[in-house]
């Protein structure tokens, strides 16, 4: 790619860029656009729609930045949860590790590339220039220059590593404060038993009462069985769909209530809609109350067993129950309302093969996205794209168009394809067992993160050849010099990359051109928007997290190789803080709480690019005729991986269980508190299953059904 092209690219993607933060600023402050850009607030009655017309809404304003930014966090905290801190701590920790690396990169390393003769490029000709001019690729060969570059991957792996150690160290102490302040949650009480001993004259429900009151007699509180309720849970989304329908029709006028009902609508009797529905709902209401009834003997070999505190609950779940490690097997249980209940029915057999099947889905999609990753390469090169298409000859010799095709048209389409997997890796994730929403989000987060290095990254730079692929598992000691030769040539494809799906994603982020949509068509058709109806969004971190760390793997990647994309990084990252904190304060509420367990992940891929980092410099440096240093780099990876596990012995048990202090302290705490009386006496109804909950349809002065009343909260 030559520098007019990423110049193309950079000009849309800053276009778009202004537009998006333009239109932004002008319909968030329109008074039908709040549940679009303002839905945590209007979720939590913190702020209404206004009528009156105000010429200032028409006129774009950054006053949102400065509202954005305000808040310390503290407050962030309070409002969103530590889950959101530790996603603003992940951008947050990029920005100072990019910071640093543009310092170094631009003002050593980058003037140190460009200076080298190694390329034979015109140099006399700027806008023709090649992005390689300002690579490595672009030293010359045995140079001592090379020096520089190896310092540069010592002290910039030094400092990631410090500022790595600092925010596992300082999220661990927030992890445990925020276990102090929080008030007593269910799950801290609460285990999940799952292989509980077949009954043999007797319930799964009285067996599980028996073996905890005889071997946990003095901190055993109460238990609830899990039954199978899936037939009852789909009667009941029939029943909310029908109930919507019926929502959406209170709003129409007569005659649009009215319908034939023939074929398509076309033939026989005129019938209410209305009626209709509502006879349909009175019908779903009967069989739920007769399958909940069938229900009562209908158990599942797993329950949920509360504890009189949380260290008799830590006891309980981390100590073997029974002989057999088959039977009696306890795992943490999750919020009542992060609670999956669809796999709860399914057998060990099922959930085993379902597994199976993941696996094998997860390698199938993975090849198949290789099909555009080849595509968007063959755009990259124009000669490739002539020798297919031949027809469009005379068009590609056009400057702006041959820019536009090799500096924004392959990043633009790569994004199209990518944007369709986080969907599906959260289907894949929730086929597996797993048995809570936070459960699942994690898996397809991991999921999504490893498909997006390896179909991004490893499959663009390895496309050149089908023999790359090839040798990587048949000759591994070739690896590093083959990633030293391939990587720094498609440095000019990743910084379009992160300037077309980088900034231009964080823009439509703030935009929500979707959501926006959706809106405008529901006030169009039906009429204004049901407040009943309206739900707060939640940050997909499985597909944001991702992509995030993807970014960061980029611009560790290309520290030294291509120091052209990190002042694109840096932009990006800058972006993101103000951008995600704007919407976590105004869009997003959280549906569940890890206490900040993604953070391990984030760790383990600053990791892992880090030691990618090294082993294309142990090769680099091999190709450039530089042994010397090839050979002092070697210690790097190790040194890397030494510290990766120190971490991880020193923090990461912190994120899988709270150590015997903090439960003791908060259980003597807890001695004090009058309310823990009536919050133990709900742990025996809290983990009902939501479909065995009593229900009912009230019937209004109308005709209409209200939704579903349930008689507990989850």
């Amino acid at each position: 790619m030559i520098l007019s092209a990423l110049l193309t690219s950079v000009g849309i993607n800053l276009g778009l860029c202004f537009l998006f933060f333009a239109l932004y600023s002008i319909l968030r402050n329109q008074p039908g656009n709040i549940t679009v850009y303002s839905p945590r607030l209007f979720g939590e009655r913190k702020t209404r729609q206004q009528d009156e017309f105000n010429l200032e809404r028409l006129l774009p304003s950054p006053g949102w930045v400065k509202k954005a930014w305000q808040p310390s966090e503290d407050e962030l905290l309070s409002i969103t949860g530590l889950d959101a801190v530790v996603f603003m701590r992940m951008c947050i920790f990029c920005l100072r590790v990019f910071t640093f690396a543009c310092i170094v990169g631009i003002f050593i390393l980058l003037p140190i590339n460009f200076l080298g003769n190694q390329l034979t490029d015109d140099f006399s000709n700027l806008p023709k220039k090649s992005l390689d001019s300002f690579s490595i690729s672009n030293v010359n060969d045995g140079s001592n220059r090379l020096w520089i570059h190896f310092c540069a991957a010592y002290v910039f792996t030094g400092v990631v590593c410090y500022l790595l150690y600092y925010e596992y160290s300082y999220i661990s102490l927030k992890r445990i404060a925020y276990f102090y302040s929080s008030k007593p949650q269910p799950h801290q009480f609460t285990i999940l038993v799952r292989g509980i001993p077949a009954p043999s004259g007797s319930s799964f429900s009285q067996i599980v009462e028996n073996f905890f009151t005889e071997y946990h007699p003095s901190t055993y509180l109460s238990h609830t069985v899990v039954r199978r309720t899936s037939k009852i849970q789909s009667l009941m989304n029939d029943a909310e769909k029908l109930y919507r329908r019926l929502g959406h029709l209170k709003s129409k006028n007569s005659q649009q209530r009215f319908k034939r009902d023939g074929f398509l609508g076309l033939f026989g009797r005129k019938v209410d809609l209305v009626n209709h529905y509502g006879k349909k709902l009175e019908d779903i209401e009967d069989n739920v109350r007769l399958e909940q009834s069938s229900l009562a003997g209908e158990e599942i070999p797993a329950a949920f067993v509360s504890f009189k505190s949380r260290f008799g609950a830590a006891i309980a779940l981390h100590i073997q129950q029974g002989i057999n490690p088959t039977e009696w097997v306890t795992e943490r249980a999750p919020e009542p309302k992060d609670v999956y209940w669809p796999f709860f029915s399914a057998s060990f057999i099922k959930r085993w093969i379902s597994t199976i099947v993941v696996v094998v889905a997860y390698i199938a999609l993975t090849i198949l996205f290789l099909i555009p990753v080849v595509v968007v390469q063959g755009l990259t090169h124009l000669d490739q794209l002539e020798t297919w298409l031949p027809f469009l000859k005379g068009l590609l010799s056009l400057t702006f168009v041959s820019d536009l095709i090799t500096g924004y048209l392959p990043s633009l389409i790569l994004q199209l394809f990518l944007s369709v997997v986080p969907p599906i890796m959260i289907l894949f994730s929730s086929m597996q067992g797993y048995i809570s929403h936070s459960q699942i989000e994690k898996s397809a987060c991991t999921k999504l993160l490893w498909f997006t290095v390896w179909n991004i990254f490893f499959a663009n730079v390895l496309s050149g050849s089908a023999l790359s692929i090839v040798n990587i598992f048949l000759e591994p000691k070739k690896i590093p010099s083959l990633l030293g030769e391939v990587v720094p040539a498609q440095a000019s494809f990743f910084i379009a990359y992160v300037v077309t799906s980088g900034w231009t994603s964080l823009s439509s982020e703030l935009f929500r051109l979707i959501p926006l949509l959706c809106s405008f068509k529901n006030r169009l058709f039906a009429g204004k928007e049901d407040d009943d109806d309206f739900e707060i969004p939640s940050i997909p971190y499985h597909s944001e997290i991702p992509r995030v760390l993807f970014f960061e793997l980029l611009g560790v990647t290309y520290f030294f190789l291509a120091p052209l994309i990190l002042p694109f990084l840096l932009v990006y990252y800058c972006l993101g803080y103000i951008i995600y904190r704007n919407q976590f304060l105004n869009v997003y509420a959280p549906k569940f709480e890890t206490g900040g367990k993604f953070w391990p992940i984030v760790h383990n891929s600053t990791i892992f690019s880090l030691v990618l980092m090294h082993i294309i410099a142990i090769g680099i440096f091999g190709l450039k005729k530089f042994p010397l240093a090839s050979s002092l780099t070697i210690p790097l990876p190790v040194l890397t991986l030494i510290f990766n596990e120190y971490c991880r012995k020193r923090f990461l048990p912190i994120f899988k269980a709270y150590p015997t202090e903090c439960l003791i302290k908060r259980d003597k705490g807890d001695q004090n508190d009058p309310t823990m009386t009536e919050f133990l006496e709900k742990l025996a109804t809290i983990y009902q299953d939501p479909a065995l909950m009593p229900v009912q349809y009230s019937r209004s002065d109308d005709g209409l059904s209200s939704p579903l009343l349930r008689a507990v909260e989850v």
